[in-house]
């Protein structure tokens, strides 16, 4: 004898897999990992920390008046 199966049971299990597989494949093609993300945020930060480092001028952020003016 065949096994009684719930068919509102199967159609859940398979929109189910059919979701998983998807965001398996989104995460694939998106998805970094946590760190990753950090490191990438840290260069960019040491980035910008440099730049500033190498600016000339920082009367006019500082408030203080420029020579020349």
């Amino acid at each position: 004898m065949a096994e009684i199966v719930n068919l509102r049971t199967a159609r859940k299990r398979a929109a189910r897999a059919a979701a998983r597989k998807a965001g398996d494949a989104n995460a694939a093609r998106h998805g970094r990992k946590k760190a990753e993300k950090a490191l990438t945020e840290a260069r960019q930060a040491k980035a910008a920390r440099d730049l500033e480092a190498h600016r000339r001028e920082r009367a006019a952020e500082e408030g203080l008046p420029r020579g020349g003016d």
